[in-house]
């Protein structure tokens, strides 16, 4: 393979970057070319995303790429899920998209289950139920009467609408769609009844493509201003997670992954979804992956613990760096007890410390005496969720689980990984730490003809990058 360009938009509800991805015979090299904030903005007491402001960066880092004059094959896009934008009729964006930490759509859910119960939806979605899910944005959207619904011609989920300010087409791409609760994971279509009991016309959602669908191009005049000319925009899998997932260097079936960072997503990936009692009862979600496959997976707190005690830790004056945290850990004994990670008594306290204590003295569990303890007790507790979740998924995988691949920034983090592994008793393998936009590209290279079946797109990012491996010890 001679070298080939491609350029990755991934945007985070923090931050977003453009990336010039190289891809060599044995390699790939990425490079940001630009990096940008992506900040909520509040207006009169609701809370937006700057979808003006998104488009203009990127198009900054779409320029900075026609700087370098090489060959861009193509471009694709991934965001995080479930927010949309509206289009007129006359092609303008109907406002600003609501982005999904606005309240309004607290007790939408419980109003909702009042015209079609809570395991009706979940059985025609899949979808675990949370308050910002899309079908409860609109059918909360609704409820106040929202001009901009009511005049819309089209609803474009997040990257589809910046697709379509790059290039004037309007598609509705399925594995962003998958996290809307309002798709029949079986048909990957919309839910037309569910729609209409969120008040809302399933005209409203554009054509569904799969990952690796030309939308079209630059439009001419993006094309003169990036100096990049009329090059194809691709629908790649533009839900990140989606994308992270493609991009996983597995061998065979056998694996479950755990996207790993601030939180984790653990699961595997299904040719067909896993919508049962136990699945509802779980809480376990159906998420779209490449090729029409399913991401089964389950939500976890990651290391929102640890970054929230280190936040307080360094008001009280102790700024521990991560290898200072690594040392502190290996002086110290396995904990005595283990809390649950997700517990709600961590959603958002002021005071994570104080509340990781509160927790241990209302259940009788031994109570960290230091930080040191209170770090062991936290990675203790997350491997050994992880183990949970993984048997779990192991009583659903219709192959058995043989390796659990680590990808994001937890990919780094080299002492919890083998926590893990000990906990799991199954190797672990970790990296790439750029899954997401890795996925996002070997999706525009498979379009490009350069690769062919996900298995090869893996194949090609295995011998690419470097991995390591966790064997289980203890």
């Amino acid at each position: 393979m001679s070298k080939h360009c491609f350029l990755a938009v991934d945007l985070g509800a923090t931050s977003g970057r453009v990336i010039l991805a190289t891809l060599g015979e044995d390699h790939i090299d990425l490079e940001v070319l630009h990096r940008f904030p992506n900040r909520l903005i509040e207006v009169g007491g609701k809370y937006y995303w700057n979808i003006y402001a998104l488009y203009e960066d990127i198009l900054q880092g779409l320029t900075e790429a026609g700087k370098r004059q090489v060959p861009i094959h193509s471009i694709g896009i991934d965001t995080w899920g479930v927010d949309f934008a509206f289009v007129n009729e006359d092609g303008t964006l109907a406002g600003l998209p609501r982005a999904y930490r606005d309240p309004y759509t607290n007790g939408a859910p419980e109003a909702f289950f009042e015209q079609c119960p809570r395991e009706e939806v979940y059985g025609r979605t899949g979808i675990q139920i949370m308050n910002f899910n899309s079908l409860f944005q609109l059918f909360a959207m609704n409820k106040e009467g929202s001009s901009a619904l009511q005049h819309a011609d089209k609803l474009l989920f997040m990257p589809d609408a910046l697709a379509y300010l790059l290039t004037g087409s309007q598609v509705c791409e399925y594995t962003i769609l998958s996290t809307s609760q309002f798709m029949n994971p079986r048909t990957k279509q919309v839910d037309k009844e569910l729609l209409a009991v969120a008040g809302v016309k399933p005209e409203l959602i554009p054509e569904v493509v799969m990952p690796g669908t030309k939308v079209g191009t630059l439009t001419p005049t993006l094309a003169k201003l990036t100096g990049l000319g009329e090059i194809p925009v691709v629908a790649v899998a533009g839900h990140d997670t989606g994308s992270a997932v493609a991009a996983v260097p597995a061998e065979d079936e056998g694996f479950a992954y755990l996207s790993s960072g601030t939180w984790s997503l653990m699961g595997v990936e299904l040719q067909e979804p896993e919508i049962t009692e136990n699945s509802f009862a779980l809480n376990y979600t159906n998420e779209g992956g490449v090729d029409g496959t399913t991401r089964f997976l389950k939500n976890i707190t990651g290391m929102w613990l640890l970054e929230q005690c280190r936040a307080t830790w360094k008001k009280e004056g102790k700024d521990y760096s991560y290898p200072e945290i690594m040392q502190m850990m290996q002086t110290t004994q396995p904990s005595v007890d283990l809390l649950d990670p997700d517990a709600r008594e961590f959603a958002a306290p002021t005071d994570m410390p104080t509340a990781i204590r509160l927790y241990c003295e209302a259940r009788g569990l031994a109570v960290p005496q230091d930080d040191a303890a209170m770090i062991r007790l936290i990675f203790d507790s997350l491997a050994a969720k992880y183990a949970e979740v993984l048997n779990n998924l192991r009583a659903v995988a219709p192959f058995e689980i043989k390796t659990l691949h680590v990808i994001g920034g937890g990919a780094q983090n080299g002492l919890l990984n083998q926590m893990t592994a000990d906990a799991c008793g199954i190797p672990v393998v970790a990296g790439p730490t750029e899954a997401t936009a890795l996925g996002n590209v070997m999706v525009q290279a498979r379009a490009a003809g350069l690769v062919g079946s996900l298995a090869e797109m893996r194949r090609y990012i295995r011998r690419s990058i470097e991995t390591t491996t966790f064997t289980p010890k203890n």
